[in-house]
């Protein structure tokens, strides 16, 4: 299991998919049409195997439109991550009595994707869904054609979320149930493969929330450069989108 795509929601989707862009040397790949069944619309970025997804309410009283008006603005929505075998997790989360509020079947141009998302008031902090691929190193919600829009010039793949929360300790025991993992020896992350969830605490409010992405990166200076040059580098983090970038080397 590791994380696989990672959703901002936003009012001004263009305008950021231009910046996160622009700034990391990325390109737009896909947008899906099947996602107005939630009244949204969508972009996919992908740094390298992993994505950065956009979405924006096209509908009212949509749970995205819904999301931005609680927040203020745009803000970190959901957590993807990717598994080899998804009705053997389904059957584990129906044991441990977690309400799946969406199931996901599509076939496309030989690819077979499955995707479940969990009622949020069980597990905190953001939208989780937990989705297989057949075959593995695809990704049907990017489309079949991702992979030429891939460069790792400047940053190569997400490697892990914070996640804050006034109770860290709380909100890590639901992620480590609905995910079927325990947490790390250190005691305030979940370690996936290649990637890790961390819980941090939230001193200024009572919210949970995705605080920030980590992206690998072996340029981090040149990275920091780009940031500071457009204005985006703030308290020795990137920020877009409501989300703190974290420069993992």
């Amino acid at each position: 299991m590791r994380l696989r795509q990672l959703v901002i929601a936003t009012n001004k989707i263009d305008v950021l998919a231009d910046n996160i862009c622009d700034l990391f040397e990325l390109k737009r790949t896909f947008s899906d049409p099947e996602l107005i069944v939630f009244g949204l619309e969508n972009i996919l970025i992908p740094l390298g195997d992993t994505f950065i997804e956009l979405v924006t309410p096209v509908k009212e009283n949509t749970s995205a439109e819904r999301f931005l008006k609680k927040r203020g603005g745009d803000g970190g929505y959901m957590v993807i991550v990717d598994t080899v075998d998804l009705s053997e997790e389904k059957k584990r989360l129906e044991k441990e009595k977690f309400e799946i509020v969406w199931y996901e079947n599509r076939k496309s141009k030989g690819v077979h994707g499955q995707s479940l998302h969990l009622h949020p008031k069980q597990v905190g902090g953001a939208i989780l869904s937990i989705d297989s691929m057949n075959p593995p190193s695809s990704w049907l919600w990017a489309g079949t054609e991702w992979e030429k829009d891939v460069n790792k010039s400047l940053v190569s793949h997400l490697s892990g979320i914070n996640i804050a929360s006034p109770q860290p300790n709380s909100l890590l025991a639901n992620w480590e149930k609905a995910l079927g993992r325990k947490r790390s020896t250190e005691g305030s992350s979940i370690n996936l493969s290649g990637s890790n969830i961390n819980f941090v605490m939230n001193n200024q409010s009572s919210s949970e929330y995705l605080s920030a992405f980590q992206i690998h990166t072996a340029k981090r200076s040149s990275v920091e450069r780009r940031a500071e040059k457009r204005g985006l580098f703030k308290d020795d983090n990137i920020h877009l989108g409501g989300i703190d970038f974290l420069l993992v080397e």
